[in-house]
Protein backbone atom coordinates (compact mmCIF):
# COMPACT_ATOMS: atom_id res chain seq x y z
CA UNK A 1 0.00 0.00 0.00
CA UNK A 2 1.38 3.27 -0.92
CA UNK A 3 2.13 5.64 2.09
CA UNK A 4 2.45 9.45 2.91
CA UNK A 5 6.10 8.26 3.93
CA UNK A 6 7.32 6.39 0.96
CA UNK A 7 10.41 7.94 -0.55
CA UNK A 8 9.68 9.34 -3.47
CA UNK A 9 12.83 8.40 -5.08
CA UNK A 10 12.36 4.50 -4.50
CA UNK A 11 8.90 5.02 -5.92
CA UNK A 12 9.36 7.43 -9.05
CA UNK A 13 11.90 7.36 -11.90
CA UNK A 14 12.62 10.93 -11.30
CA UNK A 15 15.24 12.49 -13.56
CA UNK A 16 18.57 12.64 -12.28
CA UNK A 17 18.78 16.63 -11.40
CA UNK A 18 15.04 16.08 -10.19
CA UNK A 19 16.12 13.87 -7.06
CA UNK A 20 19.00 16.33 -6.59
CA UNK A 21 17.13 19.17 -6.56
CA UNK A 22 13.87 17.81 -4.31
CA UNK A 23 17.16 15.98 -1.90
CA UNK A 24 18.91 19.68 -1.53
CA UNK A 25 15.42 20.69 -0.28
CA UNK A 26 14.82 18.40 2.02
CA UNK A 27 11.94 16.54 0.41
CA UNK A 28 12.25 13.04 0.56
CA UNK A 29 8.72 11.54 0.98
CA UNK A 30 5.74 12.26 -0.51
CA UNK A 31 5.12 13.66 3.69
CA UNK A 32 8.00 16.16 2.82
CA UNK A 33 6.67 17.31 -0.47
CA UNK A 34 2.93 17.78 0.41
CA UNK A 35 4.65 20.60 2.82
CA UNK A 36 5.31 22.40 0.05
CA UNK A 37 3.40 24.59 -2.64
CA UNK A 38 3.66 22.98 -6.40
CA UNK A 39 4.73 26.38 -7.87
CA UNK A 40 7.88 26.30 -4.78
CA UNK A 41 8.49 22.84 -6.36
CA UNK A 42 8.92 23.57 -9.62
CA UNK A 43 10.42 26.72 -8.89
CA UNK A 44 13.66 24.07 -7.69
CA UNK A 45 16.31 24.48 -10.77
CA UNK A 46 16.05 20.54 -12.05
CA UNK A 47 12.40 19.91 -11.34
CA UNK A 48 10.63 20.40 -14.63
CA UNK A 49 7.11 20.04 -16.34
CA UNK A 50 7.96 16.42 -16.82
CA UNK A 51 8.76 15.56 -12.80
CA UNK A 52 5.09 16.91 -12.41
CA UNK A 53 3.67 13.70 -14.70
CA UNK A 54 5.34 11.08 -12.07
CA UNK A 55 4.61 12.91 -8.91
CA UNK A 56 1.00 14.57 -9.44
CA UNK A 57 -0.33 10.78 -9.65
CA UNK A 58 1.98 10.19 -6.59
CA UNK A 59 0.52 12.17 -4.39
CA UNK A 60 -3.11 11.97 -5.29
CA UNK A 61 -2.86 7.27 -5.19
CA UNK A 62 -1.40 8.79 -1.44
CA UNK A 63 -4.45 11.04 -0.45
CA UNK A 64 -1.63 13.82 -0.22
CA UNK A 65 -1.64 17.61 -1.91
CA UNK A 66 0.54 20.16 -2.39
CA UNK A 67 0.47 22.84 0.80
CA UNK A 68 -2.23 25.87 -0.60
CA UNK A 69 -0.29 28.79 -0.78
Amino acid sequence: MSTADDTIAATLKLSRPAQRALAAAGIFTFADLAQWTRTAVAALHGVGPKSFVELDPAMKARGLDYKVP
